[in-house]
């Protein structure tokens, strides 16, 4: 009995590791937040494909918040609700592959672009400050998750972690929430 216990578990080690390596090259990444040190601490999360975007600036101002949509399922809203609101639903097999903008080191990020793998761009907020970009190391990877900081006012730091979509887990059918 023993000797199946330690054989079920070496395989499920093997095979799990199998998921996240491939010819000994790590297929996910994280690019360190942009921004302050201030606000309260965010990480999205989300089973599945993030299947579109959601943000919320100030007209010609900061970016203030927004959502990922996982599958079927927006995650809360990080950040404030503001009058002005953009969208993008992603296509099918489509996915992030870059988010970039501005922000300032001493306040907010004041603009956000969402880059898909099909070439196309949401973006948010003023064009004004010091220049990021976040991207995966892989072509393989996609975004998975956001994490940061934000305020009363918007958000304060962002970051991104990348890594591939695991399709045989998720058929797009199922509502994580």
């Amino acid at each position: 009995m023993l000797f199946w216990l330690a054989l079920c578990m070496l395989c499920s080690t093997a095979w799990t590791r199998s998921l996240y390596e491939s010819d000994d090259k790590v297929l996910y990444s994280y690019s360190p937040p942009v921004g302050s040190a201030s606000g309260d601490r965010f990480a999205t999360s989300g089973t599945g494909r993030i299947s579109a975007v959601r943000m919320w600036e100030r007209t010609n101002n900061i970016v203030t918040g927004f959502q990922l949509k996982y599958g079927f399922a927006w995650t809360p809203r990080v950040g404030v609700n503001t009058t002005r609101r953009v969208e993008l639903d992603l296509f099918d097999g489509e996915a992030i592959v870059q988010v970039s903008g501005k922000f300032n080191p001493n306040s907010h990020i004041h603009q956000l672009v969402f880059t898909t793998s099909r070439g196309r761009s949401l973006s948010a907020g003023l064009s004004n400050g010091v220049s990021f970009s976040h991207n995966p190391t892989t072509p393989e990877e996609e975004l998975r998750i956001l994490s940061g900081r934000s305020n009363t006012a918007g958000i304060t730091a962002l970051g991104a972690h990348w890594a591939p979509v695991v399709h045989a887990f998720y058929d797009g059918t199922q509502d994580s929430n």
